[in-house]
């Protein structure tokens, strides 16, 4: 991997060259294959299955609660944009309520203490998260801290 500094600001090229990656789609996100999806779930005490393409900004993961499920309460310097795929739910974003369902969208901020909450007894809930922790990841500077 190349490595510049300021002193190669005046060398910034005038035009791209695309790099296409070979993988360009991940089959199956879903499905119930185990190996790290399993064991990141695992850590983490819910549903989360990873989208495993070459970014090296964003990444996308789609995370599930069963009924009445909750997330520990973590924080992280990457931001987060979650789509709601199914379900309703709350997340605890700093002193907020945020109350989601499907069809929503919600942002959860750099380093700010959050945790989400599936509302229902007897429906599960499921989102998609976006993040820039790739991005941070390849700085060397990526933080998450559990509660």
């Amino acid at each position: 991997m190349t490595q510049h500094s300021s002193r190669d600001f005046g060398r910034v090229p005038p035009q791209l060259q695309a790099e296409v990656p070979e993988r360009l789609v991940h089959v199956d996100v879903m499905g119930r294959h185990g190996g790290d999806d399993a064991d990141f779930s695992r850590d983490r005490q819910h549903a989360v299955h990873i989208v495993d393409l070459p970014s090296k900004v964003i990444s996308m993961t789609v995370g599930g609660l069963t009924p009445g499920q909750q997330t520990r309460r973590h924080r992280h310097n990457y931001e987060t944009l979650i789509y709601v795929l199914e379900g309703q739910g709350m997340s605890v974003i700093g002193d907020r309520e945020v109350r989601w369902q499907r069809g929503d969208a919600f942002y959860v901020p750099v380093w700010a203490w959050h945790q989400h909450i599936n509302l229902s007894e007897s429906e599960s809930a499921s989102y998609l998260a976006c993040e820039n922790a790739p991005h941070l990841q390849n700085l060397g500077i990526a933080l998450r801290e559990e509660a």
